[in-house]
């Protein structure tokens, strides 16, 4: 078992036949991930990698029987093509791309809340349930089938935790690159809310950056809980000037809120063990499932 994808889950790619598209998408099946079409506007009735393409979502999905989407669409188009998506009703949308406007995402956000669509992302590395299915961009040689489940915000330190969980031999239930925007869909809650249910999954991991709220509420949220699960975290950014945004648009300090202290300090208090280093990630999640 494992949360979001499963084995039965049928992908489409928005983008399909653009080179980030391509590229993606053909090792995602490679890998085995049931990617059944493809969207791209004035391509349809063609076929690319070995499947249909068609010239909408809601063509696709009535075709495929399609229920997700991975999108691989420039900034300017991912607003209009996450929407699509959802107005398709499909019960699942990654969005990879980075840099869509805020205020698009302020529109995408409000249809969102009028349906039954997740979305994952945007700015973000995707979703990944091993030997399963891959939608978006992590690499694949780093995953093993096992019992961790991983929610991240920052990208590069997800394939970090990945890489640790395999070389410790604990392996991943699923891994959630949530994204980094300030408006984003699936939040660090929702996701460790999920991992709290899997039967996979045995103990979570959760990497964490300064800048927004999203830590502190996961923090409120586990503090809710009477029975749960080992949770390790990891704060990036424990050196970023307040007021001045690095790498990630939501990675910004405001007046003294989501500074790095902040986020560890209520992890802690919620009772979560947050290593110092990226580097004891693997090791002390190990040390907490053995104890």
């Amino acid at each position: 078992m494992a949360i979001l994808v499963n084995a039965s889950t049928r992908i489409i790619c928005q983008g399909i036949t653009g080179r980030q598209g391509s590229f993606h998408c053909e090792r995602a099946i490679a890998s085995g991930t049931n990617i059944v079409g493809g969207v791209r506007k004035g391509k349809g009735g063609s076929r690319h990698l070995g499947v249909p393409v068609f010239d909408s979502v809601d063509e696709a999905v009535e075709v495929t029987q399609a229920n997700a989407s991975v999108i691989f669409v420039p900034p300017a188009n991912a607003a209009d093509a996450i929407i699509e998506a959802v107005d398709a009703g499909l019960d699942l949308v990654v969005c990879v791309t980075e840099r869509i406007p805020v205020l698009d995402m302020v529109r995408v956000r409000h249809r969102l809340n009028t349906g039954s669509t997740l979305l994952v992302g945007p700015n973000s590395p995707g979703l990944a349930v091993p030997g399963v299915s891959t939608l978006g961009i992590m690499p694949q040689g780093i995953f093993l089938p096992g019992r961790i489940g991983i929610v991240s915000r920052a990208s590069t330190l997800t394939y970090e935790a990945v890489d640790q969980t395999t070389r410790n031999g604990l392996g991943q239930s699923t891994c959630v690159g949530v994204g980094a925007d300030p408006v984003v869909g699936a939040s660090v809650v929702q996701c460790l809310a999920q991992f709290m249910r899997d039967e996979q999954t045995e103990g979570i991991i959760l990497i964490g950056e300064v800048g927004g709220t999203s830590e502190e509420r996961a923090a409120e949220y586990l503090s809710s809980l009477t029975d749960r699960k080992p949770v390790v975290a990891y704060i990036a950014g424990q050196t970023v000037p307040e007021g001045r945004r690095m790498g990630h648009a939501g990675t910004i300090i405001h007046y003294g809120t989501g500074t790095a202290e902040s986020k560890i300090g209520a992890l802690q208090a919620a009772g979560v063990t947050v290593v110092s280093s990226p580097i004891d990630i693997g090791r002390t999640m190990a040390d907490q499932l053995s104890s």
